[in-house]
């Protein structure tokens, strides 16, 4: 893949996102105005923070000369489908490291077919495996795994860690802040692997603030975004913080009560909503607007990073 050969804009991807004000009595009650950042409307097949966080990580690999594409994430991962879909439209090979050996025994589902129709050759890995994938021996043997299957030498392969965040991500994602620019106060976003809050927050305009909304257990998510802003700027950038209690007990998991809220988000304002990560951010905001958390006159933005996967409902587990 050349630099020439890469033409992002023939994807004609919506940009800005939309930004769309809606009318909610836990909000307004309060005196707190809610957007929607409707960055699940910038690409169909690659939507929100995957095209914010994959964009300037393909032109990279162009610009290296790389013709494939290798990544990382579990059984129903937005990482791989996105991955598999940039491959397909622009040219790439591409190849998913997928966490849970068992799966390869079993009939793919809808996320993992969607990725192998769009051209991705699979390779499935135990969990402890999966867990030490970073680890320099651990990486060079997926990689040349990942060179074999797709016929090409190791050194034409780029690696997208998991979730797709890395410095690049993390400073394509401060375009998401300066689109916003004074619109909000408060822009609540869900967290995986913390590129989108390191960017967002990095983007934001003065005085403006960012909440990430954890989806994993542990709390040592605080430390992951400073890590991003600290390769991606040289230190910290921006207002954040972050609220740990949304998470519905642990990643890829919800509740009967997140899965309530979500359902009457959606009858309230006609949008479908993503359990896994935008039901969290959504249930955040809401849940901190009726503590009191935002002072009346505020306006709080929720960026909507991404639509209801294949098969959401049925996910047991998924990946960033």
């Amino acid at each position: 893949m050349t630099p020439e050969a890469l033409d992002l804009a023939a994807l004609r991807p919506r940009l800005p996102s939309p930004l769309r004000a809606v009318e909610d009595e836990r909000f307004t009650r309060r005196g707190v105005r809610l957007l929607l950042k409707r960055d699940d409307l910038i690409h169909p097949a690659l939507p929100g923070n995957k095209w914010r966080k994959l964009e300037p990580n393909l032109r990279a690999a162009a610009d290296g000369g790389r013709s494939a594409l290798l990544t990382f994430g579990g059984a129903y991962s937005n990482q791989l489908r996105a991955t598999a879909a940039a491959g397909r439209l622009l040219g790439f090979a591409t190849a998913g490291v997928v966490r849970g050996d068992e799966l390869a025994r079993r009939p793919l589902n809808a996320s993992l077919a969607r990725c192998v129709a769009d051209g991705m050759r699979l390779h499935f890995v135990d969990r402890a495996t999966y867990r030490r994938k970073t680890e320099p021996s651990v990486l060079r043997a997926l990689l040349s795994a990942a060179a074999d299957r797709l016929a090409v030498p190791p050194e034409g392969v780029y690696v997208i860690p998991e979730g797709g965040s890395n410095s690049l991500a993390a400073r394509g994602c401060t375009a998401l802040g300066r689109e916003l620019g004074g619109a909000a106060d408060v822009v609540g976003v869900a967290c995986g692997t913390g590129g989108t809050l390191a960017g967002l927050a990095a983007g934001l305009a003065p005085g403006r603030r960012a909440v990430g909304f954890p989806v994993l257990k542990g709390g040592f998510l605080a430390g992951e975004v400073r890590a991003l802003q600290l390769a991606a700027f040289g230190g910290p950038r921006g207002d954040w913080w972050l609220d740990e209690r949304f998470h519905g007990g642990g990643y890829a998991r919800t509740t009967p009560a997140l899965d309530a809220f979500a359902a009457d988000f959606e009858d309230r304002h006609g949008l479908p909503v993503e359990r896994l990560y935008v039901a969290k951010t959504l249930h955040g905001l809401t849940t901190l607007a009726e503590e009191g958390a935002f002072p009346p006159g505020s306006t709080v933005a929720a960026v909507i990073t991404g639509a209801p996967a294949p098969d959401e409902g049925r996910q047991s587990e998924s990946s960033r």
